[in-house]
């Protein structure tokens, strides 16, 4: 198995595409598979489309799902931050893409984004992993 750790400040945003990363990693290798892992409990990875709205429509989706006040029993930092703890049930930490010729294989819209509520901790990581199969 091949594998990079790879670092994101999120202190800005909440969603980052890392489509490009991804596949920057998977430069000159095989078929296979694909790994991206959030080492984190606050943040989670996306297959969605970008750039037509969906990460505002994501956004405000997790915003009516999981508001930012204080009805979280997991109270510890900022306001809603509760919240930040719940959201790899509904977005995964992790993903597995097929890979052939090197070539991540999602469809044509599709991107790879990291999600990240947490305003706490901006400094994130992604672990890309690759198994030749």
């Amino acid at each position: 198995m091949q594998t990079e750790l790879v670092s994101l400040d999120m202190s800005s945003r909440t969603f980052a595409d890392i489509t490009s990363d991804l596949s920057a990693f998977l430069k000159d290798k095989g078929d296979g598979l694909a790994s991206v892992f959030v080492p984190h409990a606050t943040a989670g990875i996306a297959v969605i489309e970008t750039g037509s709205g969906s990460e505002a429509d994501l956004a405000e989706t997790l915003g009516r799902l999981l508001p930012r006040d204080d009805r979280w029993s997991h109270s510890h930092g900022s306001p809603g931050h509760g919240a930040d703890h719940l959201l790899p049930a509904f977005v995964s930490p992790s993903l597995t893409i097929p890979v052939v010729a090197g070539e991540l294989q999602l469809g044509t819209w599709q991107s790879i984004v990291f999600v990240d509520t947490n305003r706490d901790n901006p400094q994130r990581n992604v672990r890309f992993s690759f198994i030749e199969g």
